[in-house]
C-alpha cells in the first residue's frame, strides 16, 4: 500500500495552472507539467484545459503533459478568426513548435478528437499515436441540440442566454435532465460548465462559429472516413461511452472498422465524458495503449503508396463514383445499406 501512496503524493507536486503565449499574435493559453515523451490532451468544443486537469498530474510522472485551451475557448483569445478544424490542426502544430517539442501521442474528445484526426492527416510527420475519444468527425449523426444551435436562428437565441432568468431557466432544465437519468443528464455537469460560459459575447461568438464550422441543420459536415485509410502504420485508440447522447456509440464501431489495426474500447456505464466519469480506467487504458505501441515513424514512400492506392484499395468502407445526394458525411443508415455515398464492404 505504501507504493501507491507515495506515486500521490509525487504527483501533487506537479504544477497545472495556466500559463499563457502569443501564437500568431494572439494569446494562447496551456498547461504543461512532466518530463519524457509528450503527450498532446485536447478538449472538445465549449470546453477547456480544464476538462484534463484530474488526469494531468498522473500522466506527468511518465509524460511531458500538454492541455491547451483551443483558441477561442478557456483562457485562449477569442479572436474573429478560422475556427475550421484544419485551422485548429495548424494551430497545435505551431503551439508544440513554440514549446519544442516535435512528436507527440495526441489524444482528443470530441471536437478534439476531430482535430486530433486531422493533425495525423496534415501532420503525420507531428503524431506518434492517436486517441478519439468519443470523437466528433466520423458520421452525420449529433445530438439535435447542436443541430439546432448550428442554425441562424440559435445567433438570435443564444444571446438571450445573458439575461439571468432565462440562464437559470436552462440551467434548470440541465438539473432535471440530470435528475430524471437520461443519457444526457449523465453529463449534466459538463452541459452546465459550457452553458455558462455563453452569456460572454466572445465565447458565444467563437463557439456559434467553431460550431457551424463542424455542424449544420442536418448533422456533423465533417468526416475523417475518406482518410482514414491514412492512419495503416499509426497506433490508434478508440474510446466512447456506451450512453454517449451527444455523438452515438455507433459511430465508435464505424471509425474503428475504417483505421486498420485500431483498437476499441468501450465504457458501459459512461455518457460523452468516458475520461470524467471514469478516470482511473481512462488513465489505465491509455498507459496501456502507450507501452504497447511503438511511436509511428513517418515514411514518405509509404505516404505515397496510400495516396496513390487510395482508401479503396486499404479499408473497408468505400466511396463509390455515384452523384453525391448533398448530404456530404454518411448517415449511419448510409453506412450499414450502402445508400447515398458508400457503400459497406465486408472486411
Amino acid at each position: 500500500m505504501a507504493a501507491p501512496r507515495r506515486r500521490r503524493a509525487r504527483a501533487q507536486a506537479f504544477d497545472t495552472t495556466t500559463t499563457f503565449v502569443n501564437v500568431h499574435g494572439h494569446r494562447r493559453a496551456y498547461r504543461m507539467c512532466g518530463s519524457g515523451p509528450a503527450l498532446l490532451l485536447l478538449h472538445g468544443i465549449g470546453d477547456s484545459s480544464a476538462s484534463w486537469v484530474p488526469l494531468l498530474r498522473p500522466l506527468a510522472e511518465r509524460f511531458t503533459v500538454i492541455a491547451p485551451d483551443l483558441l477561442g475557448h478557456g483562457e485562449s483569445d477569442k479572436p474573429r478568426a478560422d475556427y475550421s478544424v484544419g485551422a485548429f490542426a495548424n494551430g497545435m502544430r505551431d503551439l508544440l513548435d513554440v514549446l519544442g517539442i516535435d512528436r507527440a501521442t495526441v489524444v482528443g474528445h470530441s471536437l478534439g478528437g476531430g482535430v486530433a484526426a486531422q493533425m495525423a492527416y496534415q501532420h503525420p510527420t507531428r503524431v506518434e499515436r492517436l486517441v478519439l475519444v468519443a470523437s466528433g468527425g466520423v458520421a452525420r449523426e449529433v445530438n439535435p441540440v447542436l443541430r439546432l444551435a448550428a442554425t441562424p436562428l440559435a445567433d438570435l437565441g443564444l444571446p438571450l442566454l445573458r439575461f439571468g432568468p432565462l440562464k437559470l431557466g436552462a440551467m434548470g432544465l440541465i438539473e432535471l435532465l440530470r435528475r430524471s437519468g437520461t443519457d444526457l443528464g449523465r453529463d449534466a455537469e459538463e452541459l452546465s460548465q459550457v452553458l455558462d460560459a455563453l452569456p460572454d459575447v466572445a465565447a458565444r461568438g467563437a463557439f456559434s462559429r467553431t460550431l457551424q464550422s463542424v455542424v449544420d441543420w442536418r448533422g456533423q459536415v465533417v468526416t475523417m472516413l475518406d482518410r482514414s485509410y491514412l492512419t495503416e502504420a499509426m497506433p490508434v485508440l478508440v474510446v466512447w461511452g456506451a450512453h454517449d447522447a451527444v455523438i452515438p456509440v455507433a459511430h465508435a464501431q464505424v471509425a474503428h472498422d475504417a483505421m486498420p489495426g485500431s483498437r476499441l474500447e468501450i465504457f458501459p456505464d459512461a455518457g460523452h465524458f468516458p475520461h470524467h466519469q471514469d478516470p482511473e480506467r481512462f488513465l489505465e487504458l491509455l498507459l496501456d495503449f502507450v507501452d504497447g505501441s511503438d511511436a509511428m515513424r513517418f515514411e514518405r514512400d509509404r505516404w505515397r503508396r496510400l495516396l496513390r492506392d487510395g482508401r479503396d484499395g486499404a479499408n473497408r468502407v468505400q466511396w463509390p463514383t455515384a452523384p453525391d445526394d448533398g448530404q456530404g458525411v454518411p448517415s449511419l443508415d448510409d453506412l450499414a445499406h450502402g445508400h447515398g455515398n458508400v457503400v459497406a464492404v465486408p472486411s
